[in-house]
């Protein structure tokens, strides 16, 4: 049974002529009948009595409401994917680590808006195992993680380098190591570190840096936001591993301090600085539809340029 078969069938039922029928559907009388013979063979019973006007039989009347809601369905299909294939969907889902949601993605999300005014832009912040789990499951069109070896699990996932950022120490400024230009990893493996929760790939480089070292991991507190781990870490002698982005209003906070890590005498442990790399994640079929296409490639031509251009606090002696 094929979808012509059906429409010739529903033409000849709502004009109630094979004539009419095959001028509705632009074939010939002779392709309209045809159809219908091979409808009824495939059913097994006949749809219309031929007379001088095709009149529907019991079998053909029960039939002809399936029929209609089966081609509206398709109609309705056909439609959905001509507008997706045009660039109008009504949303474009995204997922994306914290500080790229705090700082470096407005400007790209803002200009995204102005260029698909009609499409709603998603956001959300997330860490980047539960990024990439929404990404899989179809929740979300585009996610912005940290690399790992998951990332690129199966064959339609596009991958795509951002850039990489160094990951430096943030502590108070009256903590102990905040007179060291550069803090040793022997000496900052001697206090409570704050760390990312479960699920954020900054969890896991902190963890194998202390595990690579031999070093237990003093993790006192789970956190999974910039602004708490400023909080956290102003009030104590508690340390946290931060990347780059995730560091910008610390270093405008005169009560915090941010120190980089101090190479390793044994530089097969690490080549420092000690840095994470972002990349942007999606799918070979999504990049085919215009709206996502188009983010797409405004992340890639904006994003790692707004992250290299560093705080101006930083830049100061």
């Amino acid at each position: 049974m094929r979808l012509e078969q059906l429409k010739a069938f529903l033409a000849v039922a709502e004009t109630g002529s094979f004539q009419q029928a095959a001028l509705r559907c632009g074939v010939t009388q002779s392709t309209v009948s045809r159809q219908i013979q091979s409808l009824e063979s495939d059913l097994g019973m006949s749809l219309f009595h031929r007379s001088t006007q095709a009149k529907l039989t019991v079998a053909g009347d029960r039939l002809l409401p399936r029929v209609r809601k089966i081609c509206q369905e398709w109609a309705n299909a056909t439609q959905e994917l001509g507008e997706l294939r045009a660039g109008k969907q009504p949303e474009l889902c995204v997922a994306a680590i914290h500080s790229l949601c705090a700082y470096s993605l407005p400007p790209v999300l803002q200009q995204f808006c102005q260029d698909y005014p009609e499409v709603q832009l998603r956001v959300t912040a997330l860490g980047s195992d539960r990024a990439l789990k929404v990404l899989r499951d179809g929740l979300v069109d585009l996610a912005i993680v940290m690399n790992n070896r998951f990332v690129a699990s199966s064959p339609e996932i596009v991958v795509e380098v951002l850039y990489d950022e160094p990951i430096k120490l943030l502590m108070a400024a009256d903590h102990p190591l905040a007179g060291c230009d550069a803090v040793p990893w022997a000496d900052l493996a001697r206090y409570p570190q704050v760390v990312f929760k479960d699920g954020y790939g900054m969890q896991r480089i902190v963890q194998e840096q202390f595990t690579r070292r031999g070093t237990p991991l003093r993790a006192a507190l789970e956190l999974n936001t910039p602004d708490a781990f400023r909080g956290v870490v102003r009030q104590g002698d508690m340390l946290a591993l931060l990347p780059e982005s995730a560091l910008i209003e610390a270093y405008d906070d005169p009560a915090l301090a941010i120190r980089p890590i101090a190479p390793d005498a044994n530089t097969a442990l690490t080549d420092p600085p000690l840095t994470r790399q972002v990349v942007m994640v999606t799918t070979s079929d999504r990049l085919q539809i215009p709206p996502i296409r188009h983010f797409y490639n405004l992340i890639l031509s904006q994003l790692p340029q707004r992250i290299r251009q560093p705080p101006l606090a930083a830049t100061t002696p």
